[in-house]
């Protein structure tokens, strides 16, 4: 949801050749921030008021294919373990963080402002959310609102703590520099962790090591020394081994999911949509989907983290006001998804792309380091 697509560098070993652009990561970047749109839109049952019914009464066979939906989640995830690795390697820790900053911050904060302003002056907006406090919106500019016990200005953001959790971790093989050695090690020293993590009943463990969203970004990874280095069996041994662990821990993320839908999910679909997932992914790392080049796939991954920001408060206060007026519901899915698409490019071209230049030189300018000694006390 959240790492465009970087340019693409020469594969080790095979001298001074270019990759080319994996246009396809733009197009799975697109089909996973739709899928969850269409879980928010069609598949959540918990908020009948926005539809004035649930989406299961009303539109059931959108409905049963759009309960699933939320397993784009799990998809970006996978994307952004390969491009993480693609993006940082052969930059320095200080490169590293900037680029993290700069891609994460400038749409947030703008997604934040017009959510914020949905929430709380929406004549529309669900009957079941509050308003936001002006402390609680201060506190989400910070990304830091879930561990820090505020509710979220939109509900989807609780996937960005998992994502800095996740930057975190590869900052240290960052630090150290990235080294296939280094990069494979990572893999299997946090596969085992988040593995033993379930039986340990430590809060702390399951918070660094993230077993139910891990076995995603540790394939993600793998994949991309695929991409970059060649298929070997120990690689695909990592991926295959996190689809196993993947598939397992869809038993415990589920739950919530069937709480949403108000009713039962089919694990044989998860696990099959899991695993065409991977497989998909996978044949992009080793090359096989390289004749993808379809140019409009680079605006279409630029606007999925807009929309993936802007899609579940504004699209509910939008399908409300529709319902209100007596739109049908698949016209009324039609004009929300036109409405979001244009406010998202509306926000990349207009203040993403600016804020992010700023914020990009501002960090570039900034001469910031840990002193080799303490400086001296300031005469008083």
């Amino acid at each position: 949801m959240l790492d465009a697509v970087p340019a693409p560098t020469a594969r080790q070993g095979a001298g001074t050749a270019r990759r080319p652009r994996l246009y396809v990561l733009d197009g799975l970047r697109l089909i996973a921030a739709l899928s969850v749109v269409s879980f928010h839109w069609a598949g959540v049952n918990i908020h009948p008021e926005v539809w004035g019914a649930t989406p299961r009464t009303l539109m059931p066979s959108v409905h049963r294919v759009a309960s699933y939906g939320w397993m784009g989640v799990q998809l970006f995830f996978l994307i952004s373990g390969f491009v993480i690795c693609m993006s940082c390697w052969g930059r320095s820790p200080r490169d590293y963080f900037t680029s993290r900053v700069v891609r994460l911050y400038p749409a947030y904060w703008v997604g934040i402002v017009i959510t914020t302003l949905v929430v709380n002056f929406a004549a529309t907006v669900r009957a079941s959310r509050k308003p936001m406090s002006v402390s609680d919106v201060l506190t989400n500019l910070t990304m830091l609102e879930r561990p820090l016990g505020v509710t979220e200005a939109d509900g989807v953001y609780w996937t960005l703590w998992i994502e800095l959790r996740f930057y975190l971790l590869f900052a240290i093989v960052a630090v150290m520099g990235l080294t296939y050695r280094r990069v494979l090690a990572f893999c299997g020293i946090w596969t085992i962790l988040a593995v033993i993590t379930p039986s340990a009943d430590s809060k702390l463990m399951d918070t660094v090591f993230m077993p139910q969203d891990a076995p995603y970004f540790i394939a993600g990874v793998a994949m991309y020394l695929i991409y970059r280095f060649g298929v070997n069996p120990l690689l695909l041994a990592v991926v295959a081994f996190s689809w196993l662990f993947a598939q397992n821990r869809l038993h415990i993320t589920v739950g919530g999911y069937e709480y949403e839908v108000h009713h039962s999910l089919s694990w044989p679909v998860m696990a099959a949509v899991s695993a065409a997932a991977f497989l998909v992914m996978l044949a992009a790392a080793m090359g096989a989907l390289n004749w993808i080049r379809w140019k409009w796939l680079t605006v279409a991954g630029a606007l999925t983290y807009p929309v993936y920001l802007l899609h579940q408060e504004l699209g509910w206060a939008m399908i409300r006001w529709g319902r209100n007026h007596g739109i049908a519901p698949f016209q009324l899915l039609a004009l929300c998804l036109t409405v979001i698409l244009l406010l998202s490019w509306l926000v990349h071209r207009f203040a993403e792309r600016p804020l992010s230049a700023v914020l990009k030189r501002l960090l570039d300018g900034a001469k910031v380091s840990l002193p080799k000694s303490d400086p001296p006390v300031r005469p008083r």
